[in-house]
């Protein structure tokens, strides 16, 4: 009965309204390489990667509020490490919260600034 009137109540709240978006040609990313303490923007466009290190970061998509470029972005990322099969990373990261999604690596962190427009 409590089951009943819990599924019907989230059933009858409002949804969130979800933000129409643009998508970027590329995207600034932020690396730190934990070892050295070096810090290292980088510039990669959609369907491209690029190697930092031992590891390498691809760009599948990069999508930003629409009508507002300098606005929250958020992309779509696929880091794998040299040697490996599996990835470290793959999934979307949000500029604004970089701690919501991150990747877990014992040398190396990647975060998303902002996506690049034509």
């Amino acid at each position: 009965m409590i089951r009943a009137a819990l599924i019907a109540a989230l059933l009858a709240a409002p949804a969130t309204a979800q933000v129409a978006t643009s998508n970027g040609t590329g995207a600034i990313l932020r690396a730190l390489d934990k070892v050295s303490g070096r810090v290292k923007d980088l510039k990669i466009d959609v369907g491209q990667a690029e190697q930092l290190g031992r590891i390498q970061i691809a760009l599948r998509e990069c999508r930003y509020p629409r009508g507002n470029r300098s606005g929250d972005a958020f992309a779509f990322l696929t880091v794998r490490e040299t040697g490996t099969e599996e990835d470290v990373f793959s999934g979307w990261m949000v500029a604004s919260s970089p701690a919501l999604n991150a990747m877990d690596h014992s040398r190396y962190d990647v975060w998303v600034l902002r996506c690049t427009t034509p």
